[in-house]
């Protein structure tokens, strides 16, 4: 499932240097983890066992746009100042590029809170229901209750 990120058309021009397009800037909700494609300069996959969080955050205007790091383990994938949702890793990744560590990604999406909630269903999927306590199991027709009645009669022998 694929996410664009938003990009606001006037950052547009300063993204292109890095070529950062609509149509190859997105995150995707792939089956082994979360692909984050941002331009050319950044394409990488975070397996969904990784990831600790996700949420909304802000995005200050002194943070910038574009491909960011605060040096301290924030990577910003920033194409708007509105729409930020931030992924917390359980821990430090290899460092990006060779220098920068990584352990939260803050991307602009266009839609941040469907985003939230497909991620939060992969991270923590719902349990399945369990009868109250006390209360009689189901069984199936295989290894039930009323299998194990229908044993076949003893044959009689003969005196």
């Amino acid at each position: 499932m694929k996410f664009a990120m938003r990009l606001d058309p006037i950052w547009q021009p300063f993204l292109l240097a890095g070529g950062a397009t609509r149509n190859n800037s997105y995150v995707e909700l792939a089956s082994q983890g979360i692909h984050f494609r941002f331009g050319l300069l950044f394409d990488r996959l975070i397996p969904y066992d990784d990831v600790k969080t996700v949420f909304p955050r802000s995005w200050p205007f002194l943070y910038g746009i574009g491909w960011r790091s605060n040096l301290r383990g924030v990577i910003g994938l920033v194409g708007s100042y509105h729409d930020v949702v931030e992924i917390r890793l359980k821990a430090r990744t290899r460092p990006l590029w060779g220098i920068f560590p990584m352990d939260r990604i803050a991307v602009s999406l266009e839609e941040p809170e469907r985003f939230v909630y497909e991620l939060e269903q992969r991270l923590h999927p719902p349990a399945p229901e369990r009868p109250p306590d006390g209360a009689p199991q189901q069984h199936t027709a295989r290894g039930s209750r009323a299998a194990g009645a229908r044993k076949r009669p003893r044959r009689r022998t003969g005196n």
